[in-house]
């Protein structure tokens, strides 16, 4: 399954972003972050954080590989694998696979460093792609029966957001 949000400026990615918030409070999610520098990977997560009550600053997580929140509904887990590139994700592929269990809610930006055989079964891909400057297409993919049920559950409450 799979489900495409237009979103024209940063108050549609927030939509998106509380939409999914609110969608994954309960059971919480492993979400692969794709796009280019600058598409909104790092805003996504902010405002998804912001959704879930995360009362700490939510920063990337670029040099220090791994930002911990855990003030708001449900643990936030937010990697970011940019510096590991595929060598360095190999490494931490047991650890990834932990942060993938429970009611926690795990945002890998640069998932695409990682190979699929790295990363659990059941996860979502977000892609974040360019369409101008304040514009953003954000597709989200299922992988695993749990994240088809998010997708099922945020579609069934896509008219909530107005886009």
């Amino acid at each position: 399954m799979t489900l495409t949000y237009r979103c024209n400026n940063l108050e549609d990615t927030e939509k998106v972003a509380r939409l999914f918030a609110e969608t994954i409070e309960q059971t919480g999610a492993f979400v692969c972050l794709h796009g280019d520098i600058g598409a909104g990977k790092t805003a996504f997560t902010k405002f998804v954080c912001k959704y879930l009550d995360v009362k700490q600053k939510v920063t990337s997580p670029s040099f220090v590989i791994l930002n911990e929140y855990k003030s708001g509904k449900i643990p936030v887990y937010h990697f970011d694998l940019y510096r590991l590139e595929s060598e360095g994700v190999a490494t931490i592929s047991d650890e990834l696979e932990e942060y993938s269990e429970g009611k926690i809610l795990t945002m890998v930006e640069w998932a695409e460093f990682s190979p699929d055989t790295e990363l659990p079964f059941d996860r979502l891909i977000v892609n974040i792609t360019y369409l101008t400057d304040t514009e953003r297409e954000m597709t989200f993919d299922a992988v695993g029966e749990k994240s088809k049920k998010i997708l099922e559950k945020m579609a069934e409450n896509n008219e909530n957001i107005n886009l």
